[in-house]
């Protein structure tokens, strides 16, 4: 029962203060589930790749494996992800009607203008978190056919109009190819 409690506590905070969606969340998640000792940090890189690749927001993805992987359980699979989405879809609903009705205020302008950078730096720290040994290997060949890999993908996204599926299933082939 005390891990149930632990899981809820966990994903309450990630569900109210993970601003930003799924990549945001991800030093967050990270924090509370491999720093309570529930999975190692190759597991979550581990998580973290199979949530990208599997329908729905990683967040979600990722709190509803965990939650199995922690207790065991299906049941933890559920809490997990009900922790995770209930309270950020309230905070929407609330938040929604207030900006709505208060939409020319210069404070709500402020504030969304300030939250903005803040999400981006959020994301950026969830890609710093996964340049890791665990993504990119401990060998000098390994780090720099990862490295390739990583440029690689990003380039054909963020320079072409290759959709991000087909990049994904490349480097997948290709890491099972090389490696």
């Amino acid at each position: 029962m005390e891990t149930y409690l632990k899981l809820i506590w966990a994903y309450l905070k990630i569900g109210l203060f993970g601003f930003g969606g799924g990549y945001a969340m991800l030093t967050l998640i990270e924090r509370e589930v491999v720093g309570s000792g529930w999975i190692t940090s190759q597991m979550f890189t581990d998580i973290v790749a199979i949530s990208q690749m599997t329908p729905g927001p990683i967040g979600i993805n990722s709190a509803t494996y965990i939650g199995y992987v922690v207790t065991g359980s299906v049941l933890g699979s559920i809490i997990a992800t009900l922790t995770v989405v209930i309270p950020p879809f309230i905070l929407t609903i609330v938040a929604y009607h207030y900006i709505d009705n208060h939409r020319q205020s210069p404070f709500i302008q402020g504030a969304l203008f300030g939250l903005r950078p803040v999400v981006v730096g959020l994301i950026a720290s969830a890609a710093l978190l996964l340049m890791n040994s665990e993504n990119f290997g401990t060998l000098l060949s390994e780090r720099a056919i990862t490295i390739a890999i990583c440029v690689a993908s990003f380039c054909c996204v963020y320079f072409t109009r290759i959709h991000p599926i087909f990049v994904i299933i490349l480097a997948g082939i290709t890491g099972f190819l090389v490696f």
